[in-house]
């Protein structure tokens, strides 16, 4: 892609903001008549999805805005997002599973705002993968940090979204086997929806690190 410091081909732009765009969907179909706390964190999600959403378009379509103040206006956003998870880890610090779930979000956070300003800095025609000189080891170490974490999440993810037989020959000496799981009675209640659309999200966040 082109423009917005995402480079590659066009049509893996438009892929990703499918992608995006439609994790964010899901997870707002997730918030409708769920608890306050699945409503809060479907609702974090899609606005994740949403924002990747446009960065993602932003390298594929043209805007009225100079790349670089597109990306820092999305970092911007990202931020906004990042501090309510903050803000929700540390209401919520004495739980164990909202602390990984709110954790997790805030590096997705985070990571996208790493990208905004390096895609903002980037130079127009050129590519991320050189950043600035005098940061030139701690960037790549960065980068290549946040994919084995985000690489790790989407495998380990997908394990967990596979039938039950199929999980546990993954798994191996795990030993578990797939409990009986009752009929859904809306969208926000089939199985693994909101491990697909964390899922997704990691993917899309996943791939845009690659772009830089």
């Amino acid at each position: 892609m082109h423009g917005a410091g995402m480079h590659g081909p066009t049509a893996v732009g438009w892929l990703l903001t499918v992608l995006c765009a439609a994790g964010g969907t899901v997870c707002l179909l997730r918030a409708r008549g769920a608890t306050a706390e699945r409503r809060t964190a479907a609702v974090s999600e899609a606005g994740m999805g949403f924002t990747m959403a446009v960065m993602a378009l932003s390298g594929g379509a043209p805007t009225a805005l100079s790349p670089a103040v597109l990306m820092a206006l999305l970092g911007m956003v990202f931020a906004a997002l990042g501090s309510r998870e903050l803000a929700l880890l540390r209401r919520r610090r004495h739980q164990r599973a909202a602390v990984a779930h709110h954790l997790h979000h805030l590096v997705g956070a985070l990571t996208m705002v790493y990208a905004s300003l390096v895609m903002a800095t980037a130079p127009a025609g050129g590519t991320t993968g050189h950043p600035h000189e005098g940061s030139a080891a701690e960037l790549p170490a960065l980068t290549g940090a946040l994919l084995a974490y985000f690489a790790l999440y989407v495998l380990l993810t997908a394990v967990h979204l596979l039938p039950g037989p199929a999980r546990t020959a993954v798994a191996g000496a795990g030993g578990g086997r797939a409990l009986p799981v009752p009929p859904p009675r809306a969208v926000r209640d089939l199985p693994g929806l909101a491990a697909a659309c964390r899922l997704t999200m990691a993917t899309g966040m996943l791939a845009m690190l690659l772009t830089l």
